[in-house]
């Protein structure tokens, strides 16, 4: 009886031992080719590549309503993607099922704004790389693409303003209206026009390259009760 106890405790023993064996390795095995300090060092770097993504968004954003939750939405992408390339980039069953799952996911969130999504892969690029090790080549990239994105939205793109001009007028004064315009505007286009039997109301599309006082010259003509100069974002051209 008591050699049969001896032997069942002997075979606990070896039993909590090889656990702790095999819980030993498997923690080695996770931590073979990702260890934390690779993991701290990627997150460090995919922090300053999305706040740099963030910053040039903020500075060559041309819309009319500026997001900062898109902004942390670009540095939230860049950290997130980061990690994920890091643990699927050595076990490829791991990636194929990767890629099946977001295979099958749908975002439902919609892009107003084109240039928006360029945003977002670029996030997404910069993550990849970082996942990858390839530091150096992040960091060039990014810089870059920001440098040539400062040119483009500062130096060559940098064109005329995009305006609504709504004037409430008597309708004898829409000729000397439209002459004015004629003179002082090369683009322009008629959005909506509303007559009432107390007077009219014309909305204009118009580009103006110089900042003359068009408000001022539509108010002189005899005939306009008032003049608005609303600023003004389209997706096409004129």
């Amino acid at each position: 009886m008591f050699i049969s106890s001896a032997m069942a405790e002997t075979i606990s023993i070896k039993n909590v031992l090889s656990g702790d064996s095999n819980l030993s390795q498997y923690f080695a095995q996770q931590f073979a080719a990702l260890t934390p300090a690779k993991v701290v060092i990627a997150l460090l770097m995919g922090l300053v590549v999305g706040l740099l993504i963030a910053f040039t968004y903020k500075k060559c954003y041309r819309g009319v309503l500026y997001s900062p939750n898109f902004s942390l939405t670009l540095i939230m992408l860049t950290l997130i993607t980061t990690p994920v390339v890091m643990c699927i980039k050595s076990d490829i069953s791991l990636s194929m099922g990767m890629v099946g799952a977001l295979s099958i996911v749908r975002f439902r969130t919609a892009i107003k704004e084109p240039l928006d999504t360029a945003y977002m892969f670029w996030a997404l690029t910069m993550g990849i790389l970082l996942g990858a090790e390839l530091y150096i080549v992040a960091i060039a990239v990014a810089l870059g693409i920001a440098v040539i994105l400062f040119v483009l939205t500062f130096v060559k793109f940098k064109g005329p303003d995009n305006y609504l001009l709504v004037v409430h007028y008597d309708e004898a004064a829409e000729h000397d209206i439209d002459t004015l315009l004629k003179q002082m505007i090369k683009q322009r286009r008629l959005r909506s026009k509303t007559v009432t039997r107390t007077g009219a109301e014309m909305t204009v599309e118009v580009r103006l390259d110089n900042k003359h006082d068009l408000v001022a010259h539509v108010l002189n003509i005899e005939g306009v009760y008032d003049a608005t100069l609303v600023s003004c974002q389209t997706d096409a051209g004129m």
